[in-house]
């Protein structure tokens, strides 16, 4: 793929110890006439990486997810900023996307969103929750920044948004069993968001939440049509929604006591 000149943009990544991933992410926009890397204390060869694809490189200690893309945002050398994150990386068409909007969209328009492809046991996810799952990524910030949740961090946008063509890819585990770990981990902090917002957990979002998430994404969304990898990732799916309920009940009985 080939962009007539770097285009005036950040590109920002977080990361912490993702050399075996960073390197495909650095390499899919070196088209940005900026790209910042921060990372919160790698002991693996990260950073290296990452200044050697031309990445300029900080080093913050973890404040969680929003928090940290807040931060690189701050350090972005231009006002359009793309993010990614580090097991993440544009497709060829996206890119050629972005170069386009550039020219072509309307001054008013103040960010973009696009398609995330997610790849699980050997294949690139095209049906139920996994695919098109769209999300805001290339905005001005001007208009708007990261909110500052902990996990499930999103843009928060004031103005007119576009969409692109063209996909970020997401190739995120090599196992499933670094896949249930990630869960695990990830589900702890959902947990502790539910008890903080106060909302009382009962036996019907448990079951309800669970079974909804299941039939939303594998019969209504088409999930089966993936096969093993479209069943895999919807029982998943729905064993997180049933653990960050059950882990927030688990957490509510025990502030009781």
């Amino acid at each position: 793929m080939s962009l007539a000149g770097k285009l005036p943009l950040s590109v920002t990544i977080i990361a912490c110890n993702e050399e075996k991933r960073i390197a495909r992410c650095l390499s899919s926009v070196q088209w940005a006439n900026d790209i910042v890397v921060i990372d919160s204390g790698s002991t693996d060869r990260t950073v290296e990486i990452a200044q050697a694809h031309g990445a300029r490189v900080f080093h913050n200690d973890w404040p969680g997810y929003g928090a940290q893309k807040r931060f690189a945002t701050s350090q972005a050398k231009y006002d359009w900023i793309l993010n990614l994150d580090a097991d993440e990386y544009v497709t060829d068409q996206l890119a050629n996307s972005i170069s386009s909007a550039f020219h072509t969209v309307p001054e008013s328009v103040v960010a973009f969103e696009c398609n995330f492809e997610h790849y699980l046991l050997g294949r690139w996810l095209r049906h139920g929750e996994a695919y098109p799952d769209p999300h805001i990524r290339l905005f001005n910030r001007q208009a708007g920044d990261w909110n500052t949740r902990p996990i499930h961090e999103h843009i928060e946008i004031s103005g007119p948004t576009s969409k692109l063509e063209g996909s970020i890819r997401h190739k995120t585990v090599e196992s499933l069993a670094e896949y249930v770990d990630k869960i695990n981990r990830y589900t702890d902090l959902q947990a502790e968001l539910i008890v903080k917002s106060g909302k009382k957990v009962t036996f019907t979002q448990l079951f309800s939440r669970s079974l909804w998430r299941f039939l939303r994404g594998y019969i209504i969304r088409l999930g089966f049509l993936d096969g093993i990898a479209g069943l895999t990732h919807s029982m998943t799916s729905t064993l997180t929604s049933y653990l960050k309920y059950a882990k927030a009940y688990e957490l509510q009985n025990k502030q009781e006591k």
